[in-house]
């Protein structure tokens, strides 16, 4: 794998007709699938500059996972329905839909195995879903006392996180559904006195490949809970050890949300920003508070994913725009806007 993360560039870009909320590569890394506030899935061929929407949901749709083979995609939107699809479908359809959750659904991972769909939102539920015939396996609570934000299974299969509004993320065991421990992130989630309310929570969760890092996406310093203002915070945890091990920030005080975060297997965090600062990328050692590189996106970005070959990277933006970015570009690369 020949990379450079100083030599990021975008490579690829599709301007929509909507701000966009999500985005995945599937695993074949053939196509992109992203949500955006058209209440639509669309899955976007990059080489054929074609793009085919799912229509199902009633509302945005900030989760999009799929089968280890890549045939099947699992949306779950803020209308609180898990859907599945034909993910190649020439006229795609709803295979099978769930009303998971009363309220959002916030968030959506896959076994390592394949065999389990993980779902959190805004009933405090944690579910656990057959991915091959739909049915509910198991349904967790209890621990969480205000929304949860996100979730992410351990590589190992055997265990899975999630994480709420408040900074706190609790350890279950995924075949038995038992509570194993609890930690906090206090600075991902600060109550605002003067507008009364709670804001943060984890954005992203991702566990590096050996499971021993749990990497935990965010705001911290918020000034302003109302407008959102405050800085983007990546922390790295200790996963055996529940402690932190570093706090990766940015070093040009940049105010936004880091919305995503992708731990590579070359040992570097990338995250992304969206806000008042408008879209940056960064790139962290795993030792370094601050960033080796950073690199500016267009517009406000909402949502990152890492392409199986470890290379590419695809952005979410706010600007009605799905962007693919290198880390090994061709020589003097100019981004290409992909044809209707």
């Amino acid at each position: 794998m020949a990379i450079d993360p100083t030599k990021t560039k975008i490579i690829k870009q599709l301007k929509h007709e909507s701000p966009l909320i999500s985005c995945r590569f599937d695993p074949t890394g053939k196509y992109v699938f992203f949500g955006a506030q058209d209440n639509r899935i669309w899955r976007w061929d990059p080489t054929a500059d074609s793009k085919k929407d799912f229509v199902g949901h009633d509302s945005w749709i900030r989760s999009i996972v799929f089968s280890n083979d890549g045939m099947t995609l699992i949306t779950g939107g803020y209308d609180g329905r898990l859907i599945w699809w034909e993910a190649n479908a020439e006229e795609p359809k709803p295979i099978r839909t769930v009303d998971a959750h009363k309220g959002w659904i916030r968030a959506a991972a896959v076994s390592p195995d394949g065999q389990l769909v993980a779902t959190v939102g805004d009933d405090l539920f944690l579910r656990l879903w057959n991915l091959s015939d739909g049915s509910l396996v198991r349904e967790i609570t209890g621990k969480h006392e205000r929304y949860i934000y996100n979730v992410a299974f351990h590589p190992d299969g055997k265990q899975i996180v999630t994480g709420d509004l408040m900074g706190k993320l609790n350890h279950w065991n995924v075949e038995t559904g038992e509570f194993v421990r609890d930690m906090t992130v206090e600075a991902l989630s600060k109550y605002d006195k003067g507008f009364r309310a709670q804001i943060g929570g984890f954005r992203a969760l991702e566990f590096n490949t050996d499971g021993t890092v749990l990497a935990c996406a965010g705001i911290t310093d918020v000034t302003n809970a109302f407008a959102g203002v405050g800085q983007p915070l990546i922390e790295l945890w200790d996963w055996k050890e529940a402690k932190q091990l570093i706090q990766h920030r940015s070093k040009g005080k940049s105010e936004g949300v880091a919305w995503g975060v992708a731990v590579h297997p070359e040992n570097f965090t990338i995250g992304i920003l969206g806000g008042r600062a408008g879209g940056i990328m960064f790139f962290w050692k795993p030792d370094s508070k601050d960033e080796f590189h950073q690199f500016k996106l267009p517009d406000s970005a909402r949502d990152l994913d890492l392409h199986p070959d470890g290379v590419q990277l695809v952005t979410a933006h706010y600007d009605k725009h799905v962007r693919i970015s290198s880390m090994d570009p061709p020589e003097e690369p100019k981004p290409e806007e992909a044809k209707e």
